[in-house]
């Protein structure tokens, strides 16, 4: 369970601060958040600074702060050695006592530049800020956005010494709310993959640590979020007491207790790309909220001719943007499908990128299934016949509301693998109302229904006998070659057995009698419907 559903007070700032921006004359959803990462960059910066300060007077090392020295807002300023101000200005707990109208000027001249062109090592965030934009318009929208942010800040340190909670995981949770205001399509087809549908996909290909994980169309980070969940989960030994979450997961965060030495492996475990700058940036602060110091994701087009990684990754997790079609002058050589569309050229991409053994699991439109053309069906070869295709899982049309109404599946394959048997699932339910609204389902008792998510980890992790194989079920499997029969469609209504009652009609002789009257097969006087109906015709007509 989301830990800021058991504390109302940040869910409450977390919404003033959400209506303050619209207030204030932000009302795009993508625009206040990348604005509000800004400030949030501003302040952990501050924060981290002063911490490394405080560590090094303990220990006794040096250290020299980034704050240190004299900033100039231009080169030529630089050069000529003039209206240099003072660093320590620039720290988010020294300008946010500035009355308003300087405070606004002095992050737009000074601090926002300042964070630009800080040297990219320290933080990977810095890296994608060359094109970034300082868009806050009023004095009066930066003064309560930052009071806001220290409020939010203050509770969440409150939460954690009163309630026990890990202080990194409620950061996690308040970022993953800001995120989730996010409630329209981005650019390119982007999209936020439902958090369950993440935990899920992610507990079906089990990555384990040391293994290199990417996403190559990665958004705001949600897959690499998922896998760095999955692998604290796996290293805290004692899940005993950890409650399930929604949605039936015994996830536990705790990054605090790692090592340094696990921390690092993690960190360069998880990769990502995206062609959007400003996901880009998202990305890396939903991964740094949530404990990742240093997270590897960078702005590059993986299905262009700029991107050369091959065989290079034990795991692949992605949800790639179903756009449609891209400029074929665009798409790297290596990609041999006939097509410009997106979603099959992912799949090829997606296995390149894996090492031999290496397993995906990925999100497609359920198109990719069924498609008659040559590249849909070469595509599904790939996962077939240079694959082991482990599991097809179709979710229902409402999953991706309120971004997007298309039906979609999940697929699992090896590379290098052989396909042998392909494990069917028909998802009816993930726990959550298929409409726009998408509210948690609740069990007869009140307790959270967790639709068929459970029970198709469960299922999918057991590998249940032939004998067991019923076809006329929500899940089955199928043998390769029946597949291959099928011109390798991966349609889950292909393989189904319907199910078929036997319903007996009446005699037609019966049914006349009933609508005419006459006599049963007694002998027995019917009245017939005709005659009911013309005497209750009579009784209406009396009454006017």
């Amino acid at each position: 369970m989301s830990l800021i559903s058991s504390n109302p007070q940040i869910a409450s700032k977390i919404n003033d601060l959400w209506n303050k921006f619209w207030s204030g004359g932000i009302s795009n959803p993508l625009t206040a958040i990348e604005q509000i990462t800004y400030l949030l960059f501003m302040k952990k910066l501050d924060e981290n600074d002063l911490k490394k300060q405080s560590d090094a007077e303990f220990t006794g090392d040096d250290y020299i702060s980034i704050f240190h020295g004299v900033f100039y807002a231009t080169k030529q300023d630089e050069e000529k050695q003039e209206n240099g101000i003072d660093k320590q200005s620039l720290r988010w707990s020294a300008f946010k006592r500035k009355p308003a109208d300087e405070m606004l000027q002095h992050v737009q001249r000074f601090v926002f530049p300042f964070i630009q062109r800080l040297d990219s090592n320290e933080s990977p965030f810095v890296k994608h800020m060359a094109n970034a934009v300082f868009i806050i318009p009023k004095p009066s929208l930066l003064v309560e956005a930052v009071k806001s942010i220290d409020s939010i800040f203050k509770e969440m340190e409150k939460d954690a010494l009163e309630k026990g909670h890990d202080f990194q995981d409620i950061q996690g949770d308040v970022y993953e709310m800001l995120l989730s205001e996010i409630a329209s399509a981005g650019k390119n087809g982007q999209f936020r993959t439902p958090r369950h549908i993440i935990k899920l996909l992610v507990d079906m290909v089990n990555p384990q640590l040391g293994q290199r994980i990417v996403d190559p169309a990665c958004g705001t980070g949600g897959f690499l979020l998922g896998a760095y969940h999955h692998l604290i989960t796996n290293l805290n030994k004692d899940n005993s007491n950890v409650e399930p979450d929604e949605d039936g997961f015994r996830l536990t965060g705790r990054s605090s207790k790692l090592t340094e030495d696990v921390k690092e492996i993690l960190g360069k475990s998880l990769q990502g790309y995206d062609i959007d700058q400003t996901m880009v940036r998202l990305g890396l602060m939903n991964l740094m909220m949530h404990g990742i110091d240093s997270p590897q994701i960078d702005y590059k087009d993986t299905l262009s001719k700029s991107f050369h990684e091959t065989s290079e990754y034990d795991v692949v997790l992605a949800n790639p943007p179903f756009t449609g079609n891209i400029d074929k002058g665009d798409i790297n050589e290596e990609l041999t499908l006939k097509t410009t569309k997106t979603e099959l050229l992912f799949i090829e991409r997606i296995y390149n990128m894996l090492k031999m053994g290496g397993t995906a699991g990925i999100v497609i439109p359920q198109g990719v299934l069924f498609g008659s053309g040559r590249a849909f069906v070469d595509a599904r070869k790939i996962m077939i016949e240079k694959s082991q295709l482990k599991a097809v899982v179709t979710l229902p049309s409402g999953v991706f509301k309120p971004y997007a109404g298309v039906s979609t599946a999940i697929l699992i394959f090896t590379k290098g693998g052989e396909t042998d048997k392909v494990w069917f699932y028909d998802m009816d339910s993930d726990g959550y109302t298929l409409d726009d609204k998408r509210n948690k389902l609740k069990t007869k008792d009140n307790k959270d229904d967790f639709g068929d998510i459970q029970d198709i980890r469960i299922k999918y992790h057991s590998k249940k006998p032939d004998s067991e194989n019923d076809r006329k079920r929500k899940y089955f499997t199928v043998a390769k070659k029946e597949i291959v029969d099928e011109k390798y469609d991966l349609s889950f209504s292909r393989y189904k057995e319907e199910v078929f009652e036997d319903i007996e009609y009446e005699k037609p002789e019966v049914i006349l009698a009933n609508l005419l009257g006459g006599k049963d097969a007694d002998g027995n006087e019917i009245e017939g419907l005709e005659k009911e109906i013309s005497e209750k015709l009579n009784e209406l007509k009396e009454l006017f």
